[in-house]
């Protein structure tokens, strides 16, 4: 068997893996990268690049075929196959853009490289993993460290067996030959709100969307949550709240989907496809794990401790840790795994202002706390929740049904504690406020920032400046459009 030796060796090459590779090069190592299927992992192919492309064009079909905005445009359509062809074009984009800078990374010499190896990873003992490439040709690579970054894949459901053809998951998106005429989603987190927009903006499928609780992303303060249901139902996508998924018949021709609901009564839907969106599960099985000292939880993830190290030489990152499954996330654990092997750590990890984006219609973004998990810690807090319709630049644009929401500490000079942003450019207002929330900054040092004008920020502005009550447009002249609330926990 042939051997190989590295510094550090990555076992995946999704973005936790790669970004741990390229920091690990940084720190002039021999970098090894073991992949079994396309570089990118989930962050590019059936995940987060391929359904943010196909979102984005979704937005882009659901604008040209409005008529409310003063013109029509006539003899729009739109072809699933080519839909399938733009999101190839961009996903492969990205993934040539890793495979381009591993290459050129690769002739470095000896001594500072990174490599990229085909095949499955299993490890041997703490300092060996054998690599199998098929057709018995197997590696042996031994390397001082090892990042284990296998990342996660789709929950099955239960009840339903996967085919990849009727019944399917993110993974099997583009298994379609065309639009469904129906489909069922069944999970109302993130990812499947998501897709339920996506088709909902073709205009080609009747969507349902099955939620067993009685709101979609229940992770969100109530008045989110209700925000996202009603644009949704705007947008023609049925949600069945409160429901139990009982039995599906597999006709020839569609499928039956029968649906217990919690009031007692039962009904059937008909449908062409369903998509499972409940979850995702680690990728943590076959690895030879146990082989190793590092210790496996009942739910699949590898215990890590706060330097992301789950056994002598081997870390763990990404969705297998125990962490948000995000992609920023991921990077930031490979960045920071590839500093602990260095011994370079000067800061512990944070996860508690991660921004994140959800992709509805319109987009969300998210910083800091909820209202709930405010209410969980016991901190007192004061919310402003500022409406896009008194906002110039979302007048300008036609984009008035979003709002700017900031919770701060309930004191004089109060700290951000979280903000939510619905509409368009939420994602850049959100980093403004991501920023200050990072380096402490008091609302008082936080007003001394002018916005542009017309511009979306125009309206965090203006929600800083309601709650130290210096605002131009007073809650009591708007009282639907700027809302004021207080909460502590003796109140």
């Amino acid at each position: 068997m042939e051997k190989k030796e590295y510094d550090v060796c990555i076992i995946g090459g999704g973005p936790a893996g790669f970004a741990a590779a390229m920091r690990s090069y940084d720190f002039g190592n021999r970098v090894l990268i073991v992949e079994s299927d396309s570089m990118g992992g989930a962050g590019i192919e059936n995940g987060a690049l391929s359904s943010k492309t196909m979102w984005e064009l979704s937005n882009d079909y659901a604008n040209a075929v409005r008529t409310d905005r003063g013109f029509r445009a006539s003899s729009v359509s739109v072809s699933f196959d080519e839909v399938k062809t733009t999101v190839t074009k961009a996903t492969d984009e990205r993934k040539y853009h890793l495979l381009s800078q591993i290459e050129t990374c690769s002739k470095e010499g000896k001594d500072r490289s990174v490599t990229l190896l085909r095949g499955f990873a299993r490890f041997k003992d703490n300092k060996t993993i054998i690599v199998d490439r098929g057709e018995n040709e197997d590696i042996e690579v031994v390397a001082n460290n090892f990042v284990v970054a296998t990342g996660s894949t789709p929950r099955e459901h239960p009840l339903l067996k996967i085919d990849g053809k009727r019944i399917i998951t993110s993974d099997h998106i583009f298994n379609l030959d065309k639009f469904p005429k129906r489909i069922l989603i069944i999970g109302a987190g993130i990812v499947g709100c998501e897709f339920a927009t996506i088709f909902a903006n073709f205009g080609q499928t009747e969507v349902h969307v099955l939620d067993s609780r009685d709101r979609v992303v229940p992770f969100e303060d109530e008045d989110v949550s209700d925000y996202v249901d009603s644009k949704l139902t705007d947008i023609g996508v049925r949600i069945h709240h409160k429901v139990t998924l009982r039995e599906i018949y597999d006709r020839e021709t569609h499928i039956d989907v029968v649906l217990d609901y919690e009031d007692g009564h039962t009904e059937v839907i008909v449908v062409d496809n369903i998509l499972i969106s409940i979850g995702r599960v680690p990728n943590t099985s076959n690895i030879g794990l146990e082989n190793t000292d590092a210790e496996i939880t009942d739910r699949g993830l590898v215990k890590v401790d706060d330097s992301c190290k789950a056994g002598e030489g081997i870390y763990a990152i990404g969705d297998i840790s125990g962490h948000m499954a995000l992609v920023n996330v991921g990077e930031m654990e490979g960045r920071f795994a590839a500093k602990a092997i260095q011994s370079e750590i000067h800061h512990p990890l944070r996860y508690q202002n991660m921004a994140t984006i959800m992709f509805f219609k319109p987009e969300i973004s998210c910083i800091g706390l909820t209202e709930q998990e405010c209410q969980q810690k016991n901190i007192a807090y004061k919310v402003i929740t500022y409406s896009h319709a008194i906002i110039p630049r979302a007048i300008a644009m036609r984009a008035t049904s979003g709002f700017f929401k900031i919770i701060t500490t309930n004191e004089e000079n109060p700290l951000i504690l979280g903000m939510r942003a619905a509409g368009p450019q939420s994602n850049a207002a959100t980093i403004f406020i991501a920023a200050h929330i990072d380096s402490g900054t008091r609302l008082k040092d936080m007003l001394k920032t002018v916005h542009p004008h017309p511009s979306m920020s125009e309206g965090i502005q203006e929600c800083l400046r309601v709650i130290s009550h210096k605002s131009i447009l007073k809650p009591k002249a708007f009282p639907t459009s700027i809302k004021f609330r207080e909460w502590s926990p003796d109140n």
